[in-house]
């Protein structure tokens, strides 16, 4: 196996990572492997998606919450 082919990230292992690292309990051999990522645009895309989820979910408990 090529290094690039053992580094490829697939979105769904990019996205636990982005998740894991935004709570505090992101493990050091996966931070380096995220860092030595070949391809950081599934990092970027993956980011979005999880800031949009986050936003959604933060709205989404708020509007649950507060009476209108």
């Amino acid at each position: 196996m090529t290094k690039q082919n053992k580094n490829k990230t697939g979105f769904f292992t990019a996205l636990l990572s982005i998740m894991a690292a935004a709570f505090g309990v992101q493990k050091q051999k996966n931070m380096e492997r995220d860092l030595e990522a070949p391809n950081p645009m599934v990092y970027v895309i993956a980011a979005l998606v999880f800031v949009a989820l986050f936003i959604g979910g933060i709205l989404l408990v708020v509007n649950l919450v507060v009476p209108s």
